[in-house]
């Protein structure tokens, strides 16, 4: 039997919607306050869910300290109280929207996790508006 653990996690980050082949006019439409070319800011949080079997010596499927510190390393020092438009790589040409930043929080872990574990992140953008990645 497959056990599930879950790592809560919190970052702050601002953004700004827009598709650079649209007018102004046009993103305004579509994206609505998100499109504010002085970007927002949302406080995020953070679920990832590893997947797998029980691992009869140590009784983890995962170490809940390794995993906390993987995704601090790889997604928080990144992404914590940056403007993902103008600060980071990953979304200099990609919208970053919450189903983009979910996908790439999922690209950037699933490197480092054993692929004998499913591995499934849920971001939270507000208490209302949340995505899962990657979703069947």
């Amino acid at each position: 039997m497959k056990t599930a653990v879950y790592r809560k996690e919190h970052f702050n980050a601002a953004h700004r919607l827009y598709n650079p082949n649209w007018s102004f006019e046009e993103n305004e439409a579509y994206f609505g306050k998100c499109n504010n070319p002085n970007f927002h800011g949302h406080n995020y949080e953070l679920i990832v869910k590893v997947i797998g079997e029980t691992d009869p010596a140590t009784g983890y499927v995962v170490d809940m300290k390794w995993l906390s510190k993987l995704i601090k390393e790889k997604v928080l020092v990144k992404f914590d109280h940056k403007n993902l438009n103008l600060d980071t790589e990953e979304f200099a040409t990609l919208n970053p929207t919450a189903e983009n930043i979910a996908r790439i929080i999922w690209e950037l872990l699933r490197s480092d996790i054993d692929a004998k574990y499913d591995l499934k992140v849920l971001l939270y953008e507000t208490d209302r508006n949340y995505v899962e990645y990657p979703c069947e």
